[in-house]
């Protein structure tokens, strides 16, 4: 992932349909997995977000709905499902009992199914992260092929959970937001997350520079919505540190839930369920053949 554009303008605010959309079914309640650790980290408090209208989270690029308290953070994990990294970092959260948002990326999701299941099943928030990581800012491609990253994405991973819908909850790549696509996600009554602070941790060389990096913008802002990638090594090394830190230095974990799961596409759900039959012949990357 590059990094995100900084300086640039905050993208409007996302307007809704001129017909709204008949009112979605309630999510269903999710019960997590019970806590055996009386020391654990924990999560302070659960908030639900009602995605109409699309509405936008994240200091980075969105400055209206300011909901946390100090020291209160939201972890959100990036580009995965990955093997190692992605059970590594559901590991470290279960023995703090504490939960994420993760923004999984629709092809990898459709490479590993089965992991992207487990963050389902221990209680996480899912939201998505485009198909296939395209830059929606890219100027090459057409109004169709963004909106197509963006609902097949969400397909990819209502495919992958076997059919259950996800949380309207989406992050650019990048953090770049191309205002028509902030505008027509507003429309889809989709949930935009950019971040507080960014980790870099695609950038670290090792485990302490997400931590130092991480800490040294918590400790000037106070709280905030903490991008990391559960894609990366250094990330699910650096967890449960972080993790620690945050319990010492008293902040609490803010769970956001959706009020309702994401209405997909059928044309996209249809299309992905075409392309996923037979992921091992065409799809999957060597690394998820060969380890």
């Amino acid at each position: 992932q590059s990094p995100p554009t900084k300086g640039a303008a905050a993208a409007p605010q996302a307007t809704p349909a001129a017909v709204p959309a008949p009112a979605p079914p309630a999510a269903p309640a999710r019960t997590r997995p019970p806590c055996n650790n009386p020391d654990a980290l924990g999560i302070g408090r659960t908030v639900e977000i009602d995605t109409t209208g699309g509405p936008g989270f994240g200091f980075e690029h969105f400055k209206e709905l300011d909901f946390l308290r100090d020291k209160e953070v939201v972890l959100t994990f990036d580009d995965g499902p990955w093997p190692v990294n992605t059970p590594s970092v559901l590991k470290t959260l279960a023995e703090e009992c504490t939960t994420g948002i993760f923004f999984p990326i629709g092809k990898h999701s459709t490479y590993y199914p089965e992991i992207l299941k487990q963050v389902y099943a221990a209680g996480h928030a899912i939201g998505s992260h485009t198909w296939s990581h395209a830059a929606l800012v890219n100027k090459k491609l057409s109004e169709d092929q963004r909106k197509e990253e963006i609902e097949k994405g969400f397909s990819a991973v209502k495919w992958a959970l076997g059919g259950k819908a996800p949380a309207p909850f989406f992050r650019f790549p990048a953090l770049q937001h191309p205002p028509e696509m902030v505008t027509y996600l507003g429309t889809r009554n989709i949930g935009i997350f950019s971040c507080d602070l960014d980790s870099f941790d695609f950038k670290a060389k090792n485990a302490q520079a997400v931590i130092d990096v991480t800490f040294k913008k918590l400790d000037k802002l106070g709280k905030g919505i903490i991008l990391m990638h559960d894609f990366h090594k250094h990330t699910a090394e650096a967890l449960p540190e972080m993790l620690r830190r945050l319990k010492a230095g008293g902040h609490k974990v803010v769970a956001m839930r959706a009020k309702s799961p994401v209405q997909s596409l059928p044309q996209y759900d249809e299309q992905l369920a075409k392309v996923a039959k037979l992921p091992t012949v065409s799809q999957r990357p060597v690394s998820s053949v060969v380890t």
